[in-house]
């Protein structure tokens, strides 16, 4: 059950992601963009010192983490994703 969790928190963060920095974005790849977003905002927010707790606190760092790697993609790449 916290996979399954875990796998909706990631593709909500993904979807408000992609709704506010806009792009192209299928669901799967709205997913996949949250789960690892999520990723990314554990350990920026970590090294920031900042800790989160409960299901919003963990979405709001995946939606960061999520624009963080969405931004840095668009950087890498040059287009919209």
């Amino acid at each position: 059950m916290t996979f399954l969790w875990f796998l909706l928190i990631g593709l909500v963060a993904g979807w408000i992601a992609h709704m506010i920095m806009g792009g192209n974005g299928s669901l799967v790849g709205n997913l996949v963009l949250g789960v690892i977003g999520a990723f990314i905002g554990g350990f920026v927010f970590s090294l920031l010192g900042i800790g989160t707790g409960g299901t919003v606190g963990t979405l709001v760092m995946a939606v960061i983490g999520a624009i963080i790697l969405i931004a840095i993609g668009r950087a890498l790449t040059g287009r919209r994703l």
